[in-house]
């Protein structure tokens, strides 16, 4: 009789994968980070949606003297703030030229307008308008305050006093019989009057201190030697007189801003609104219509209280926000707009005031796909409109990284840029967080946010500051170093930082199984990765918490390539399709394992496409 066998059915094969990647998740723990996020992936970046790469390396093209505060550019004119010097450089020029050597040694803004760029540094007000720079206070206009004044006052008032200018200039209509003349003000400057008298034919002539009339500066009384005719033309003034105060304070207001915007009625960028003066915390002052300089000592606004600092703007549609730094009352973005008046005077109205997160950063304003975004101690935020009311709301987009933003030591000093779909902030040690605008995800986590973006950590950038080209993203270092990122993304040697190796890494989450409890036995992995002609990885696990390297690829995901001959790392292989690989591994008897795919080798690229693992969980308790 023959004997009947009952051969037991092997292990059930279960499997890991993920071939969607995201963004990292920096905030929860290992093993609860989802599937297509990473707990800790260094220099690496979404290339095409749902995969990452090894970001770009970057080098140094030139070194300058003094810490990197600023870049700016009119037409084709390209000028750097170095320590304290501002330097240009012409198109076709190889060498720095000095303009201006009394900058403040800390970061600056410029603002295009017109033709020419206008620099705030908290010390001094510039204009630089394509070769030279100056102080805006030796070219701003001189207002003529006040017009149909008579020779013992009255008048009718007409411009403000300019802060940017000493001077101003009375308009009076003469009564033909009256040699003196009473100023609107006393103890004038040492400066020479100036006055102009109008001729019977349209022209004006200049009248001269000391020869045609004396000035009584302490009175503010200007004496003619002879009595001024009456008005060639009726009741139009005939007489303009041009004087010159220190004012105390005026001065300062302007030069000692530190912030700036364009804005204007319905929008407009035509004027200056200026922030930032430490002694007026909650103050900002507005140009006049299509002249930076001249900011009017009434053209200003208190904004929200005193207990709060502007930290700076973003321009939302027609309206501009005022974020501050977090007050007492938790209004923290006050929202206004242009309009006119009766008279056609422009006015700045407040129309909303969004309670939330304080700004922190001055210099983290930008907007990633025409979403103003900012820096608060809690992370990212971004003023969006409510889909139900319409209103304006704050709304958190860094859910995924505001922890490790919540750590960075000095918030204020973050620096923040546009470049592509990404806003790169800098935190001032080489680490680099970034969003993502071409990944967006609602998070049950946030449920008061529309969405979040996914979200990436680079590592080994020091940027000061930032700028691009159009082509390719520069950053300037406290070092006075100024680098540019490489821009081929297929060429092996962009990926370099100044010759030193760049280390990329994806972790996987803590993988557990079905059942955290029962004990796993991990037999191989299988990974998709871009190929190059020279690439590859190494595959590491982590076991009880001791890492060790299980898996490396070699040659396998290389290609031949004559552009790039690397005889070290030669292949015959012409396939330049993503490559599988595949090897076994055995990581036995644990309740779960991480797995870190890294490449840390110079002048390597490295993409991540795919990887899976598959595993069999035992009916045994794992026991520690």
């Amino acid at each position: 009789m023959a004997v009947q066998f009952n051969v037991p059915a092997g292990p059930e094969i279960n499997v890991w994968k993920c071939d969607y990647f995201k963004g990292v998740d920096l905030n929860n723990a290992a093993s609860n980070v989802e599937n297509n996020r990473s707990p800790e992936a260094p220099n690496m970046i979404r290339d095409e949606v749902g995969k990452v790469r090894k970001r770009m390396g970057w080098k140094t093209v030139e070194t300058l003297q003094g810490q990197i505060n600023g870049h700016f550019v009119l037409k084709d004119t390209e000028l750097l703030h170095a320590g304290t010097k501002l330097l240009r450089r012409g198109s076709g020029d190889t060498a720095w030229t000095e303009v201006y050597t009394d900058m403040a040694d800390r970061r600056s803004v410029g603002l295009v307008f017109g033709d020419a760029l206008y620099l705030l540094d908290g010390k001094t007000y510039l204009k630089f308008d394509g070769t030279t720079a100056s102080k805006v206070t030796d070219s701003a206009k001189v207002p003529t305050v006040i017009i149909s004044r008579r020779p013992s006052g009255g008048g009718t008032s007409y411009e403000p006093l300019n802060l940017c200018s000493r001077g101003w200039t009375e308009s009076f209509l003469s009564d033909g019989t009256s040699k003196e003349y009473q100023l609107t003000t006393d103890n004038l400057a040492a400066d020479l009057v100036k006055a102009e008298q109008l001729n019977a034919d349209g022209t004006w002539k200049t009248l001269q201190e000391g020869t045609d009339f004396t000035v009584n500066r302490t009175m503010g009384k200007v004496t003619f030697a002879s009595a001024i005719p009456q008005s060639p033309v009726s009741g139009g003034d005939n007489l303009h007189i041009t004087a010159y105060k220190d004012r105390e304070g005026y001065a300062g207001r302007i030069n000692k801003m530190q912030i700036a915007a364009l804005f204007g009625v319905n929008g407009a960028p035509d004027r200056i609104f200026a922030a930032g003066n430490p002694e007026y915390p909650n103050i900002d002052y507005y140009s006049e219509l299509n002249d930076p300089t001249f900011f009017g000592d009434t053209s200003y606004a208190n904004i929200g209280q005193s207990d709060a600092r502007i930290v700076g703007y973003s321009i939302v549609g027609n309206y501009l926000a005022t974020h501050k730094a977090s007050g007492a009352d938790g209004r923290n973005v006050i929202i206004r707009a242009g309009t006119v008046d009766s008279t056609g005077a422009a006015q700045f109205q407040i129309v909303n005031t969004l309670k939330g997160e304080g700004a922190v950063s001055q210099y983290a304003f930008q907007s990633l796909k025409n979403e103003p975004l900012f820096l608060t101690q809690s992370g990212i935020y971004g003023i969006t409109t409510g889909e139900l009311t319409g209103e304006r709301i704050n709304e958190l987009r860094s859910l995924h990284i505001s922890e490790a933003i919540q750590a960075i030591a000095q918030k204020e000093e973050c620096v923040a840029w546009i470049w592509r779909d990404f806003y790169f902030l800098s935190a001032g040690s080489g680490d680099v967080y970034v969003l993502d605008g071409m990944q967006k995800e609602y998070s049950k986590d946030a449920p008061w946010s529309n969405y979040q973006y996914e979200c990436y950590k680079l590592t080994h950038i020091p940027a000061r500051i930032w700028w691009d080209d159009g082509e390719t993203l520069w950053f300037g270092m406290g070092d006075g170093r100024l680098c540019r990122f490489y821009t081929d993304v297929d060429d092996p040697k962009s990926y370099n930082d100044d010759g030193a190796a760049i280390e990329a890494y994806w972790d996987t989450p803590d993988i557990s199984g079905k059942l955290f409890y029962k004990n796993k036995t991990f037999r191989n992995l299988s990974l998709l990765i871009a190929a190059a002609p020279v690439t590859g990885c190494r595959v590491r696990v982590q076991k009880k918490g001791i890492w060790s390297q299980v898996y490396t690829s070699g040659e396998k995901a290389r290609y031949f390539d004559w552009n790039y001959v690397d005889f070290s790392k030669f292949v015959f292989s012409a396939d330049r399709t993503p490559h599988t690989l595949s090897g076994k591994i055995k990581v036995k008897k644990v309740d779960k394992c991480r797995f870190r795919i890294q490449n840390f080798e110079l002048n390597e690229p490295f993409g991540l496409y795919a990887f899976a693992t598959e595993y069999t969980q035992a009916r045994n308790n794992y026991k520690g």
